[in-house]
């Protein structure tokens, strides 16, 4: 028998693997056509998705969750987004989840620190 997550169990998964550096993990959590929106930029399916992750996860140093939100298919997270080039930027992130998986995402924080500490890095 499988069980399937609620959004909440998924939400919760997908910040302990992208902090992980764990992306295979994460591929299982999203769906193949996830849709995400964020501050530094857009990616349609899985793969554009991740490769997102993994640009921010070169410099990700820690996620501290400060509240995260759930209602049916619906969560969102609210959290510092620590990196080794920048302050830490105060971020709210929604998920939907349909059929099991995360199927939209929405970030939005202050970009300007981690786009100045990126400059820095060349």
């Amino acid at each position: 028998m499988t069980t399937t997550k609620t959004a909440r169990e998924l939400a919760e998964a997908y910040f302990t693997a992208w902090e992980a550096g764990d992306f295979e993990t994460l591929r299982g959590l999203v769906a193949e056509d996830v849709d995400f929106v964020g501050a530094l930029g857009t990616a349609s399916g899985v793969e554009e998705a991740l490769a997102g992750l993994k640009g921010i996860g070169q410099v990700l140093e820690k996620i501290d969750v400060k509240a995260r939100v759930a209602e049916g298919d619906e969560v969102i997270t609210w959290f510092d987004l620590c990196t080794g080039i920048a302050p830490p930027a105060p971020t709210a992130n929604w998920m939907h989840v349909e059929d099991g998986r995360i199927a939209r995402i929405r970030v939005t924080f202050d970009p300007r620190g981690l786009l100045a500490g990126f400059e820095k890095r060349g």
